[in-house]
């Protein structure tokens, strides 16, 4: 598939999914969602990925909204169809069977945001914003912003979408929209040492944690309990735990050797 709206980069297990020729701040329209909702659908199909980082192309912004001029003219058909589109792009992500990494500058607003809460890490850098300004334009945030009660309480949650006012990196470090905030020249070097950890874990592993992670959202604590030790039975038939703790044990000794 020929694409206008994505650049993949690719450096071993890590790939890049970079969002490009899109509008000032990286507004995305119908199209750019398909691109990217294909490109992450595509990449997850790859046995050899182990991570992926979604950004937006240059400093300005990660993804700075939807486009109004495209839901402007909608009716409610039309809206229903265009926001199942974004969820499914959302949903892509989250399906996506290797962990995903945010890579936060800029503006982070409304749909931009919810993408943003799809990944399952999230690094910001200072001068980045985040916001949920939909009702200041005549309509609720919907669909993944379903996400955020549980990542930063209905509190915080109340104030972002029924206020529509931005908050700081900073900020959104305390109340847990992101996992961690660097200087502007530092995110690249932080995000390229997160992925380099991750692509060094067992793949297996990896995979399995953020499919439970998925499945804790929609299940009671006792059922999620349950399910989990299965999980942790099955890990062991592909060998990764066996090779990974033997590797742990000989520099353990080793360690205790040299004492």
């Amino acid at each position: 598939m020929e694409s206008r709206f994505v650049r993949l980069g690719r450096d071993g297990g890590t790939v890049t999914v970079e969002l490009t020729n899109s509008k000032p701040l990286n507004i995305i329209g119908a199209d750019a969602i398909a691109e990217l909702t294909w490109a992450l659908r595509d990449v997850g199909q790859d046995p050899d990925v182990r991570v992926v980082v979604l950004r937006g192309a240059g400093e300005r912004a990660f993804i700075g909204g939807v486009d109004i001029n495209e839901m402007v003219v909608l009716d409610r058909s039309t809206a229903e169809a265009f926001i199942r589109r974004l969820a499914g792009l959302c949903e892509a992500i989250r399906a996506c069977p290797v962990p995903v990494v945010a890579r936060l500058a800029g503006w982070c607003l409304g749909g931009g945001l919810e993408i943003a809460m799809s990944c399952d890490l999230r690094i910001a850098e200072s001068g980045a914003k985040f916001g949920m300004p939909e009702v200041a334009v005549g309509i609720p945030s919907v669909i993944h912003s379903a996400l955020m009660p549980a990542l930063i309480g209905a509190s915080h949650s109340a104030w972002l979408l029924m206020t529509g006012e931005t908050i700081d990196a900073d900020t959104a470090a305390g109340w847990g929209l992101v996992h961690e905030v660097v200087s502007p020249d530092e995110l690249d070097r932080r995000i390229g040492e997160l992925t380099a950890k991750l692509a060094g874990f067992g793949p297996y592993a990896v995979r399995q944690q953020k499919r439970l992670l998925n499945k804790w959202f929609d299940m009671t604590v006792h059922g999620a309990i349950e399910d989990s030790v299965e999980q942790f039975g099955l890990a062991f038939l592909t060998g990764e735990p066996q090779q990974h703790m033997r590797a742990f044990l000989s520099r353990k000794n080793a360690t205790s050797g040299k004492g």
